[in-house]
């Protein structure tokens, strides 16, 4: 059954799923796999198989409109409840949720990160540690770029024209707005190591707490 579910939210490429990943990888090599689970956002980008490519290409991902986060909500209940769930996998080359899923069982501690899990107040009722990753936008852009053109197959004029047109100003409108609700607020991305070590040496005093309470 997980008793505690940590959300760590940023900008795109601020550097977020990288925290998100070394203390799970970490602290995974230590703990009992029971213990430890990681959900991305981003896997819940709504099903677009309904629609021609071009449509799909055309949507705004960074708004909160385009996350079935109804969904989440409902897989974060059920874990808490002790039940697995069945995390849809996103396909960034084709827009739209690939035909298979991602079996995720009730992990004492669940991390998930993504762009907007604090801007739903359904959602953000579900956490119980929040953070927030605080890295300037042209340090983001950067990395977007890099990251989008070796991985997802853009080219840097699409992945400009996205930037100017939604990622930038659902930033201000949406994410930054995010850091006011935040628990904690890390700086330097996802290898601020001190920040990195904090959060692992929290999981590991809840997952003793638990462990004992149960």
């Amino acid at each position: 059954m997980t008793k505690t579910i940590i959300a760590i939210v940023g900008a795109s490429a601020s550097g977020k799923s990288l925290f998100a990943q070394t203390i799970y990888q970490e602290l995974s090599a230590q703990i009992p796999a029971k213990d430890l689970a990681i959900i991305e956002e981003d896997a819940y980008y709504r099903d677009q198989s309904h629609l021609p490519i071009k449509n799909r290409t055309a949507t705004n991902y960074d708004h909160p409109d385009a996350f079935e986060h109804e969904l989440l909500v409902e897989h974060l209940e059920s874990l808490r409840s002790g039940q697995s769930v069945d995390v849809p996998v996103y396909d960034y080359n084709l827009h739209t949720r690939s035909d298979i899923t991602r079996r995720v069982e009730p992990a004492t501690v669940v991390i998930i990160e993504g762009i907007l899990l604090l801007s739903d107040e359904t959602l953000r009722e579900q956490f119980d540690i929040k953070l927030f990753i605080d890295t300037p936008l042209d340090i983001c852009l950067l990395r977007r770029i890099a990251r989008d053109i070796q991985e997802r197959g853009r080219t840097l004029e699409s992945v400009s024209q996205q930037y100017e047109s939604t990622v930038r100003p659902m930033f201000y409108e949406f994410i930054e707005p995010c850091k006011n609700h935040a628990d904690i607020v890390v700086t330097r991305g996802g290898k601020n190591r001190i920040a990195i070590d904090l959060v692992k040496h929290k999981i590991r005093a809840l997952l003793n707490t638990h462990n004992v309470n149960d």
